[in-house]
């Protein structure tokens, strides 16, 4: 009788993105991390490894409103669009790397990835923002007691002069940055399971380019992975930003389950 090597990806369920008092909430996440620690008291014996991500920013941040400014020197407002065609002409502009920025907006917008927007400063580096969400702490604390398996902790978005969005790599690296180039290392941890669950916050943007990175850079584990369709939710007004590329997952031969479908 062979058995089944199962993994379970959890990204960003951190407190600012799970807890109504989170600086960047996403609507119904404290919904999914109930039922994503119900998965792991259910399952707890038959899941092999637990992986977490940890959306991990400074203050001054390419995606915050601190970096920016606009002519009259105020701080840019959050859910700010800002294009490389507005920076250049003056509308927006980075008080910080200025060449550098404007390439970046460019590769950004060639590359076709989600737009540029300024985000509420979220996940700060050491702030309880930045914390697991205590419904999961909780709930993998006692799978690690019960099954004496550790978790794996994999920060992202520590680089401030890009936006980490997919749990494997930045949106566009940094030169001389290895924490923002394609984690192969990551990818190929996961490849060693038979199937890996994915669930988190949020469905619209990182667990979306995550899923995204996956066709992209690991066809391989496509088959094996299942998302949790009931474990993750849309940043209000953006889950359009995730449904081709689900739905591209789907017709590739992803699973896409409810937490009420699962078996282990």
């Amino acid at each position: 009788m062979t058995t089944t090597k199962t993994a379970f990806l959890i990204i960003d369920a951190q407190y600012d993105f799970c807890n109504p008092k989170g600086t960047l909430y996403v609507p119904g996440a404290e919904k999914d991390v109930e039922r994503i620690a119900g998965l792991i008291a259910i399952y707890g014996e038959k899941i092999d490894g637990i992986f977490v991500t940890l959306d991990t920013h400074r203050v001054i941040d390419i995606a915050h409103p601190l970096f920016w400014e606009d002519p009259n020197g105020n701080t840019v407002a959050p859910f700010t669009l800002i294009t490389s065609s507005a920076v250049k002409a003056g509308k927006w502009i980075p008080r910080y790397h200025k060449e550098y920025v404007i390439q970046y907006l460019e590769t950004l917008e060639n590359q076709g990835e989600f737009k540029h927007f300024i985000w509420p400063e979220h996940c700060l580096a050491g702030s309880k923002g930045a914390s697991l969400d205590q419904t999961v702490m909780d709930a993998i604390l006692a799978w690690t007691h019960r099954t004496r398996r550790d978790y794996k902790a994999v920060a992202k978005g520590i680089n401030p002069l890009s936006e980490h969005f997919g749990v494997f790599k930045a949106q566009v690296p940094v030169v001389n940055a290895p924490e923002t180039e394609l984690d192969t290392n990551f990818l190929a941890e996961l490849e060693t399971f038979d199937q890996v669950f994915i669930a988190g916050e949020a469905r619209s943007h990182c667990v979306a380019t995550s899923i995204k990175q996956i066709i992209q850079y690991a066809p391989e584990l496509i088959p094996k992975v299942t998302v949790l369709t009931d474990c993750m939710s849309d940043v209000t007004n953006w889950g359009h930003l995730a449904d081709p590329i689900f739905e591209e997952a789907a017709q590739k031969g992803m699973i896409f389950l409810t937490s009420k479908e699962v078996r282990i």
